[in-house]
């Protein structure tokens, strides 16, 4: 099993050559930035220039802030850039970021990123294959390619494409024209098991390929500590991070297969009254423990592989609270031997 590690979102710029070096160092496999405060493409270029062998990846970008063409140019150039490291990890988000942050058009997510990374690839292989450009959607249109605008083929090829999805058409998505899918935080094994795996091959029937073609990236929650004061505090932290997601109507589904649907009515009305302490307690310790590997971090490998061994390829550890660095140096070991 991969593990990856991030960039965390109060990082500065001066931080960041250090942090990917040491992220190397302990062993992660990956090591993601994503797109909340800071645009998530410039920290993964001195993290390429710090690193040797770590993959780099967004996880995630807006893909609808933006369009195939954009995307297409920054991705292709910082996989080129990190000697063909670098995996592209693409989100829809929801209507009001988009509409309302980003000023951009919504309509029907998930076929419009299925035409978005289909075009992006029309467009690779165009400056990789040297095939004319003739994308034509009901989304996308790119069919312009003058030789001043082609940076030509790359020997490290297009990027890796990975899509953040929770519900079933997004998750089909994945199957039809990703290389993986990053699973959100706010899913159990459960529902990877009942819904996201049987969407996922649903796409990859479509695309005529097995489920060994793709990746499943899962940011894990984890409760741990090494004191009763830190367990507390991350068993609190993380209740609250759950009622937050849950709070959210796309992903009442994920609250549904375990009977607890009508909570995100709940956690949604708290959510607008901004009683976000009250949201947590909400999250039962039948929930927590759903969602969450609650451990001391001498067992939290063993409560992760147990879980979620043979599910996805790819984990990192989902922490909404402070712990020391050095607690993961044990945990990757044995995750990595898994």
């Amino acid at each position: 099993m991969k593990v990856d590690g991030g960039l965390g979102y109060t990082t500065t710029f001066d931080g960041i050559a250090q942090l990917a070096r040491d992220a190397e160092v302990a062993g992660y496999d990956g090591f993601l930035s994503a797109e909340t405060s800071h645009d998530p493409f410039l920290p993964l270029l001195i993290a390429a220039e710090h690193t040797e062998h770590m993959q780099i990846g967004t996880g995630i970008a807006v893909a609808f802030a933006r369009n195939p063409m954009t995307l297409a140019n920054v991705g292709y150039d910082l996989q080129t850039y990190s000697k063909g490291r670098f995996i592209l990890g693409l989100g829809s988000q929801i209507k009001p970021h988009i509409t309302k942050r980003f000023s951009m058009p919504w309509s029907h997510p998930a076929p419009r990123m299925r035409e978005f990374i289909s075009a992006m690839r029309a467009i690779w292989a165009c400056w990789l294959d040297d095939e004319k450009l003739d994308f034509r959607g009901d989304y996308y249109t790119h069919t312009l390619m003058t030789p001043f605008f082609d940076p030509g083929p790359s020997e490290y090829g297009p990027p890796k494409v990975f899509l953040a999805a929770v519900g079933e058409l997004m998750t089909e998505v994945v199957g039809e024209v990703c290389d993986g899918m990053l699973v959100h935080g706010f899913t159990t094994d459960r529902y990877i098991r009942e819904v996201t795996l049987p969407a996922i091959e649903r796409g990859l029937a479509t695309s005529g390929r097995t489920r060994i073609d793709i990746e499943l990236s899962l940011p894990a929650f984890v409760v741990t500590g090494t004191t009763e004061e830190e367990m507390a505090e991350s068993d609190a932290a993380t209740r609250r991070q759950i009622a937050f997601y849950g709070s959210t109507p796309a992903y009442r589904g994920v609250l549904e297969v375990h009977g607890y649907g009508e909570l995100q009515t709940e956690l949604n009305a708290l959510s607008k009254q901004g009683e976000w302490a009250k949201m947590g307690e909400l999250i039962d310790d039948d929930l927590l423990h759903a969602f969450a590997v609650v451990a001391e971090p001498s067992r939290l490998a063993a409560g992760l592989i147990e879980r979620y061994a043979g599910l996805v390829d790819r984990i990192s550890f989902y922490a909404p609270y402070k712990a020391d660095p050095d607690t993961w140096l044990p945990v990757i070991a044995e995750l990595k031997s898994a």
